[in-house]
């Protein structure tokens, strides 16, 4: 009967219903549990639409850290989500046993076999699976172990160094710098995951066109991970998802197909670690990942199966190219916008060389260990690292039900929160005045005390539990390449006066990095 007499009003006045409705809707996102306090675009407020359109935008970085500049510490960038600027954030947002969970930013990235998630390391968002993988696999990244992965990135980083010579120094070419050392950081992955090249350097291309894939699907996660819900619709709609379980669609992740094709050439192998263990005596060249993935599922059956060891695969193409590779650009960009830190990195290199700190070696290649020894080529990485880290969104956690103290602010359960590192990185009180200016020589003026400080502000590989595991080997390969490069090349900006471009695809990856080389004398 109430039906009867309310449908024909509602149909009748649909239009004012429905204003009403979206009215109320937006009134709901602005007052979110009191978020409203909050300040930030005014449009974030109401709408994550915002969000995604200023991330689609690719200069969300730049936008986050303008936020936090105008308004302070906290700043709301949609109804439900804060970010903090406040280094002193990091540890109770990311710290261990804290209740944080990670928010459905991260499923976006999931890679998908056979119509089915793959869960990563990186993509999980449950803690107790995270843990259980972290505790398989941990060992594997663990700093001990980069005296076995040492020869497999010099393998790699020799070939780079002739290639480069053949390629561009001897011929005069100019080089796409940003796509030639993410060329190096897939080979290195292929080396170090599979004990095999993947044919990027020697080929000078992009082999079956996964970086061009990894380029377009990170383009399509940074926005879309700002509405999650928007992926369940597109790329892992559960209708397409079921076509492809039931055989119906044939459609292959790329990356999932590149890293079973790499892994099943070591099938053999791999079925033996995992019945008996790796053998007592190491191969002097060093063991691959894939052998330590196999490993783990040696020592723990139970959860390490076939699966967890191709999102491991997975995982190393998609974080450990794009992120290292981003990186060593960095590095070189801004030594070779700053001539007067170039030439003084030069001196100390040359330095170390004539007075017996580093070795001598005749292809000027530079151990781990001597790079460890060179103060201003720590200080130019550590900058770099400032100046531009990686990932230009906020690393997203979700606040526990009962609600929690941030900071002397009471946030309610289920909101999300978390900092960017672009803003973390430029604190005046942490780094100076000059914090968007590149000047190594903060890295050594400064106090034990206000090191410890700056080091610890330090956001590029994250924080916490779900800090970057693959942490060491991206160090590794920046302390090897940079010193040899350098050695080994003159290096030179094609048009000094033009700025590289950016691009925000959730890692700021850098374009139009045109530069020439020149073989290097190393004065006596």
């Amino acid at each position: 009967m109430l039906l009867n007499e309310v449908l024909p009003a509602l149909i009748e006045y649909w239009p004012l219903v429905l204003s009403a409705a979206v009215v109320g809707y937006l009134l709901n996102n602005k007052f979110w549990k009191g978020l409203n306090r909050y300040p930030g675009h005014w449009l974030a407020a109401y709408t994550n639409w915002w969000r995604f359109f200023d991330a689609w935008g690719r200069k969300h970085e730049w936008t986050t850290l303008r936020l936090h500049r105008k308004y302070g510490d906290v700043v709301r960038l949609g109804p439900n989500v804060l970010s903090f600027g406040d280094p002193k954030a990091i540890k109770v947002i990311y710290g261990l046993n804290k209740g944080m969970t990670k928010s459905d930013f991260y499923p976006v990235q999931q890679a998908v076999a056979k119509g089915r998630r793959i869960q990563s390391l990186f993509s999980t968002t449950d803690e107790s699976y995270h843990a259980k993988y972290r505790r398989c696999v941990n060992s594997a990244f663990a700093m001990s172990s980069l005296v076995h992965y040492e020869p497999l990135v010099e393998a790699t980083m020799n070939v780079f160094l002739d290639r480069t010579e053949r390629l561009f120094a001897e011929t005069g070419k100019s080089c796409n710098f940003n796509q030639w050392l993410q060329f190096f950081a897939f080979d290195v992955i292929g080396d170090l995951t599979w004990s095999k090249r993947l044919g990027f350097v020697e080929k000078n291309e992009d082999v079956d066109g996964i970086i061009s894939f990894l380029g377009k699907f990170l383009s399509y996660a940074g926005p879309i991970g700002q509405m999650p819900f928007l992926d369940l619709l597109l790329e892992k709609n559960p209708l397409r998802l079921l076509a492809q379980r039931l055989g119906l669609s044939k459609t292959v992740f790329p990356v999932t197909l590149f890293a079973q094709k790499n892994s099943n050439e070591r099938a053999a192998d791999i079925a033996k670690i995992k019945a008996y263990g790796l053998p007592k005596r190491m191969d002097s060249k060093g063991v691959d990942l894939l052998s330590k993935f196999a490993q783990a599922a040696h020592d723990h059956p139970e959860f390490m199966t076939d699966t967890q060891i191709l999102a491991s695969c997975t995982s190393m193409i998609f974080a450990g190219s794009e992120t290292t590779a981003i990186s060593l650009s960095s590095v070189f960009y801004f030594l070779l916008k700053h001539p007067r830190c170039y030439k003084k990195l030069m001196d100390e290199l040359d330095f170390a060389v004539a007075n017996g700190i580093i070795e001598d070696k005749p292809n000027k290649s530079v151990s781990w260990s001597d790079s460890q020894k060179l103060p201003y080529l720590d200080a130019c990485i550590q900058e770099s690292f400032r100046m531009h880290p990686p990932a230009g969104l906020i690393l997203e956690r979700i606040v526990p039900p009962q609600g929690m103290d941030i900071l002397g602010n009471f946030i309610p359960g289920g909101t999300i929160v978390g900092c960017n590192a672009w803003v973390l990185h430029r604190r005046p009180e942490v780094f100076g005045q000059d914090v968007d200016s590149f000047r190594p020589e903060r890295w050594i003026e400064a106090s034990l005390e206000q090191l410890k400080v700056m080091k610890a502000t330090m956001f590029q590989f994250g924080a916490g539990a779900r800090t970057c595991i693959g942490k060491n080997v991206s160090l590794l390969e920046v302390y090897k390449l940079v010193p040899s490069f350098l050695r080994r090349f003159e290096i030179y900006l094609e048009n000094p006066d033009r700025e590289w471009k950016t691009h925000n695809a959730w890692f700021v990856r850098q374009l139009e990095f045109h530069t020439k080389f020149r073989p290097r004398n190393t004065p006596s």
